[in-house]
C-alpha cells in the first residue's frame, strides 16, 4: 500500500515562510510525477506545483516566484518551500503521486484524476 505523509504546516504571518515535506512509500519513486495541491475552506482542491520524474517543475500562476518544489528520490521525499506567504495561501496542502510511470507529458495541476495516491494533508494558515 502506497502511503504519503505531509508535514511542516503551521501558522505564519504574512510575508513569512514555511517548508512542507512529503514522505512517499512508493517503490521506484523516480519513475513518477508528484504534485502539491491545496484546498481552502469552501473551495475546490487546486494544483499548486508539480515535478516530473525528469525533475521539470511547474507552478500555478498564484504561487510562481514564491514557491519552490523539489524532490529527493533517494530519500523518497518531496518538498514545497513557500516564501512570502499571503493570507490567500491559507489552505490544507496535499501531496499526491501520478498513477503513470515515465509519463511523456507535463505533470498536471488541473487534472487531479491523474493522481492515484494522496496524503492526509497539512494545514497552512497565514494570518497576522
Amino acid at each position: 500500500q502506497v502511503q504519503l505523509a505531509e508535514s511542516g504546516g503551521g501558522l505564519v504571518q504574512p510575508g513569512g515562510s514555511l517548508r512542507l515535506s512529503c514522505s512517499i512509500s512508493r517503490p521506484h519513486l523516480d519513475r513518477y510525477d508528484i504534485g502539491w495541491f491545496r484546498q481552502a475552506p469552501g473551495k475546490e482542491r487546486e494544483g499548486v506545483s508539480c515535478v516530473t520524474f525528469r525533475h521539470a517543475k511547474y507552478y500555478a500562476d498564484t504561487v510562481k516566484d514564491r514557491f519552490t518544489i523539489s524532490r529527493d528520490d533517494a530519500k523518497k521525499m518531496v518538498y514545497l518551500q513557500m516564501d512570502n506567504l499571503k493570507p490567500e495561501d491559507t489552505a490544507v496542502y496535499y501531496c499526491a503521486i501520478d498513477r503513470r510511470i515515465f509519463s511523456s507529458t507535463e505533470c498536471s495541476l488541473e487534472d487531479l484524476t491523474r493522481y492515484d495516491y494522496w496524503g492526509q494533508g497539512t494545514q497552512v494558515s497565514v494570518s497576522s
